[in-house]
């Protein structure tokens, strides 16, 4: 994991400049759309990203259901992604649990 990924909480797509510039190539949105009021849509964060010139997927998943078949999607694409990878949700804690249940299960390169 170190200096190849980090964990965040929401992000906002006026963020997507800064973390470019904090030189990371990937960003992985492991949050649903509408959890809450006011959150940034997939979407706005997506096309920010991609304007930037970042990779980004969206592979959303709720903590308490977090299983092995979420972790080998989470794998597929974190093994093909550019690093460094940025992760994020609410909080950053589930993107921790789907990273440690993939390093677990050993499905990350």
């Amino acid at each position: 994991m170190p200096n190849r990924t980090a964990f965040a909480a929401q992000i906002r797509p006026e963020h997507i400049e800064q973390i470019k510039a904090d030189g990371f190539k990937t960003v992985i949105n492991n949050r649903p759309d509408g959890e809450e009021p006011n959150q940034p849509t997939n979407a706005d964060i997506e096309q920010a990203a991609r304007a930037a010139g970042l990779a980004y997927y969206h592979q959303p998943v709720v903590a308490s259901q977090i299983n092995a078949d979420d972790a080998q999607t989470f794998a597929d694409i974190f093994n093909a992604a550019e690093k460094p990878v940025l992760m994020f949700c609410r909080t950053g804690n589930r993107c921790q649990v789907l990273y440690s249940q993939a390093e677990h299960l050993d499905l990350l390169d």
